[in-house]
């Protein structure tokens, strides 16, 4: 197919229990509808994210959308997928930048050096997968004629020896617990707050279990927009905390230029932050099996082109301001309640969050969110995102009665949680950093010693 040349399906496709598939479209007014759902699927954590660590969250919107088109192009249209702010920055920006957790991250420039490096190393390994991830074998007959047989699936393979469940898992469980410290110690300056923060968690949890639907699928936005109006019946009316300032809101236009940073490319900043490259690899890696499994269709040839095509929208974001992007596991839960997977909707997605990044006053809404309900939320997607990497070691049945993977997994998540810092030389590899490359190295050295002695 062309780029935006989709086949069109009608409604009734879906009302016989057939599928839109990624190169098919409904028509286009519901490929509208379907777009800015996915926009809304993707909104809370998007927004979410570059707020908790200083970032403009007009910016990261703005590059998400651009981002998007980005894949979109790199993959030629085959891969349904919307690019959104990643959390596995979080940690690592945090602790390259110094950010105390409010208001507009001050070092942004350094943070945006490393973010950079680290597109830069996830395009390199998307290349190499690329040129990797189909081998023609040629073989002669006893007729002597040459038939060239392809091989795929080389590449997935390599990655995924180097990058097991066992060590996926442990790497993004130790991005929850790393960032742990920050709602509790930062994001509660008063009695009140803390209590904020407790009702905060309570209606997103009620959210998760009491609605259903898009609201359900949309807790962590719902559940902040309920603790919000908690906040302001409690300060505004009440009196008993900081009132919300609305007047930023009022005096904001609505279309104007976003604040875009430059960056600073700080040797120390891009060596803790290149890292996280290997979890967007992860990711990426889980959204194309995912999808795959849900269109029937084969989506391996394009694993590289996905990782190039990530790779390259977070360096774009990055010099602009923006955060690293990867694929979004909401839109993927969209997909499959609605057995909708043309890529045409998440083209429409992408401009209208673009639209959406050029309005003050969408990023002065956000901005008006209150410290302790935004604390709230951290403490339940930290804690998500720990959990997300325990599912996969169930998922995917790792044995830890296996000495081997036991240690795996326990030691880089102690590495990770307790910020364990290695020095070499002006450089610091701390937390989230030992605990990836830990856990890599461990799971090599040992799988080497298990097969030794399986030879032996």
């Amino acid at each position: 197919m062309g780029l935006f040349n989709w086949t069109e399906r009608g409604a009734d496709t879906l009302n016989q229990g057939g599928v839109i598939a990624p190169d098919e479209r409904l028509p286009w007014p519901q490929t509208a509808i379907m777009g800015v759902q996915h926009v809304i699927a993707m909104f809370g954590a998007t927004v979410l994210a570059p707020l908790l660590m200083g970032f403009n969250p007009n910016v990261a919107i703005l590059m998400s959308g651009i981002g998007t088109l980005i894949f979109f192009v790199i993959t030629g249209g085959r891969v349904p997928s919307y690019l959104g702010s990643s959390f596995a920055f979080i940690g690592v920006v945090i602790a390259a930048s110094g950010y105390g957790g409010s208001g507009p991250n001050t070092n942004l420039g350094v943070a945006l050096g490393g973010i950079i490096a680290c597109g830069a190393i996830y395009t390199l390994i998307g290349v190499i997968v690329q040129a990797t991830n189909v081998r023609q074998r040629r073989s002669t007959p006893a007729r002597g004629v040459e038939v060239v047989e392809i091989d795929e699936g080389v590449a997935e393979h390599w990655i995924e020896r180097l990058m097991p469940p066992v060590v996926t898992g442990a790497v993004v469980a130790v991005i929850g617990l790393n960032l742990a410290a920050i709602p509790i110690k930062n994001m509660a300056p008063t009695s009140f707050d803390a209590w904020m923060q407790a009702i905060t968690f309570l209606c997103v949890g009620l959210v998760a279990v009491y609605t259903r639907g898009m609201v359900q699928r949309l807790l962590i936005l719902v559940g902040l927009i309920v603790a919000s109006l908690i906040y302001a019946v409690l300060t505004n009316g009440m009196g008993l905390g900081k009132p919300i300032d609305l007047s930023g809101i009022a005096n904001a236009p609505w279309f104007g230029m976003p604040s875009f940073a430059a960056p600073v490319f700080d040797p120390q900043a891009m060596l803790l932050i290149a890292p996280v490259a290997l979890i967007l690899v992860a990711e990426n890696l889980g959204h194309i099996k995912a999808v795959s499994a849900m269109t029937g269709r084969d989506l391996n040839p394009y694993l590289g082109k996905a990782f190039i095509g990530d790779g390259i929208a977070t360096m774009v974001s990055g010099g602009a301001g923006g955060t690293g992007v990867t694929t979004y596991a909401e839109n993927i839960g969209v997909m499959a309640a609605t057995k909708i997977y043309s890529t045409a909707m998440f083209v429409v997605a992408a401009v209208v969050a673009i639209v959406l990044g050029f309005s003050p006053k969408f990023g002065a809404l956000i901005q008006a969110i209150p410290l302790s309900v935004m604390g709230g939320v951290s403490i339940v997607v930290f804690g998500l995102i720990a959990i997300a990497g325990a599912k996969i070691w169930v998922d995917n049945r790792v044995d830890f009665s296996d000495n081997r993977n036991l240690l795996v997994a326990a030691v880089p998540l102690i590495l990770g949680t307790g910020e364990y810092t290695l020095k070499f030389g002006a450089f610091n590899l701390g937390g989230i950093g030992t605990a990836t490359f830990g856990a890599i190295a461990l799971y090599w050295l040992l799988s080497r010693g298990k097969a030794a002695r399986g030879r032996g």
